[in-house]
């Protein structure tokens, strides 16, 4: 068993253009006031990272690295979810995708795939620059469209989609072996890895790669109806990033998983601030334990109603408190006795 890491929390929901929140020592000093120990670190704003610059020098990387300790943090992982997303985007999403490109490669698909490919390779390299282990980010999607099979899905489509999806990723994956970083995959819908099943289509897809990660996040499974805490022993060996974010479902008569179009408020899933949600993470943190996930404990703040700032500051104390500092001894061990083989062998009522 190994204590998990903690308070971090994933900057990208409070990165603004007003002090604090528009310059790394701005944000750090805020989120170090709060009692975090660590930062996830989005990579599309340069005035928190600049990923080219940070896979190119290790000099910028150490100076990152030190102005971020001299407000007693660390990084966590670093963050290419958006550029994960347009590694692999359907048709009918290119127009709402284009906005998250840089302005000249919008309207040009393929120049947009390869600049996200190109993005997650630097990540990898940053990545190790930084002395991280682990990496976050989005899969993509081509088969997502249709996630519910009407009309009837033709025969193929799926397992053509994920062996598309799969012959862009497994280079990547491969780049982030050679820099010794896990590529943990957020499991959300609108991915085409957003639960377990998928997970495992993608992972036999890509050969089992032992770079192919996990991120857990509960909240997606709950709005998913998901068995959450089993997924946990399932996938034990597979988790390497931890996102504490909380969630809570409420259908009634009107509605259900699909939200009717709802906006957040109004639906029966949406995500909470910790501790105002349905998750049990005190059964979440127990189980990271058991299993020996040792990575960082990582607040994601998503709320419908909720107020960020004040979302920030409760989620710190919320993951201190949830953190195990784990055993290592068993609570019986003062009474342990001492045998030797021929006394047991008489306990047993065995003669030799």
């Amino acid at each position: 068993m190994r204590t998990l890491k903690g308070p971090g929390i994933f900057l990208a929901q409070f990165i603004g253009d007003t002090p604090p929140f528009d310059s790394l020592d701005g944000i750090a000093a805020w989120v170090a006031s709060l009692g975090y120990r660590g930062v996830q670190l989005p990579t599309l704003d340069p005035r928190f990272l600049d990923l080219s610059l940070a896979a190119e020098s290790q000099d910028y990387c150490d100076e990152i690295k030190g102005r971020l300790a001299a407000y007693g943090l660390e990084i966590t992982e670093l963050s290419t979810h958006i550029q994960g997303q347009l590694v692999a985007v359907h048709p009918a999403y290119d127009a709402l995708f284009d906005g998250f490109a840089p302005l000249p490669l919008r309207g040009n698909p393929s120049a947009r795939q390869a600049w996200a490919v190109e993005e997650m390779r630097k990540a990898a390299i940053a990545s190790r620059r930084l002395g991280l282990s682990a990496h976050a980010s989005f899969s993509g999607a081509l088969a997502w469209p249709y996630v519910y099979p009407w009309p009837q899905r033709p025969a193929g489509l799926i397992d053509t989609a994920f062996t598309e999806l799969a012959a862009r990723w497994r280079p990547l994956l491969d780049a982030f072996d050679t820099e010794g970083v896990d590529l943990c995959y957020e499991l959300h819908p609108g991915e085409d890895l957003h639960d377990g099943v998928s997970f495992e289509r993608f992972l036999e897809s890509v050969g089992h790669h032992p770079r192919c990660k996990i991120l857990y996040d509960p909240s997606h499974f709950v709005l998913q109806q998901l068995d959450y805490l089993g997924f946990i022993e399932t996938y034990a060996e597979r988790i390497a990033a931890f996102h504490v974010k909380d969630a809570e479902f409420n259908p009634s008569s009107r509605q259900g998983v699909y939200g009717g179009y709802s906006g957040w408020p109004e639906r029966a899933g949406r995500f909470r601030s910790l501790g105002d949600g349905q998750v049990d993470f005190r059964s979440i943190f127990s189980k990271l334990a058991r299993i020996g996930f040792s990575g960082w404990a990582v607040l994601e703040w998503e709320c419908a109603l909720k107020d960020a700032e004040t979302g920030a500051r409760e989620g710190a104390e919320f993951i201190r408190h949830h953190i195990i500092p784990v055993t290592n001894a068993a609570f019986d061990d003062f009474a342990a006795t001492q045998t030797d083989q021929s006394t047991i062998d008489t306990m047993l009522g065995l003669r030799r």
